[in-house]
């Protein structure tokens, strides 16, 4: 099947759950509040956010949960232990509720990849 297309990343987000727009809200406030800078984009279908035209973080939205995605998360020290994943790059974090969200541990981890 192929991937939608997304006009902008307001559509991408109007186009997920009501329970995941929640979570993804939750999730974007971490992130601008750690890199205010960097732009929020559509890149593979996903919501993401760049830094001078390199992705950084990926949503990735299931029904049941959205990934919190690091382009370049095999690379990072991840000190909570909380990056899953298999792949040569990348690692994210599995977020079923808001409860999910440890919002200190996921801006460490932000902050990790400001460099």
């Amino acid at each position: 099947m192929p991937m939608k297309a997304y006009a902008s990343y307001a559509d991408w987000k109007k186009d997920q759950s009501l329970r995941n727009r929640r979570l993804i809200t939750a999730l974007e406030r971490i992130v601008e509040d750690v890199a205010p800078g960097w732009v929020r984009f559509v890149k593979w279908g996903q919501g993401c956010w760049v830094d001078e035209g390199a992705p950084k973080i990926f949503i990735h939205t299931e029904a049941d949960h959205v990934q919190f995605g690091f382009y370049a998360g095999s690379k990072m020290q991840d000190a909570a232990h909380l990056l899953v994943g298999k792949g040569k790059y990348v690692r994210h974090v599995k977020v079923h509720t808001l409860k999910d969200i440890n919002e200190s541990a996921f801006a460490e981890l932000v902050r990790e990849i400001l460099t």
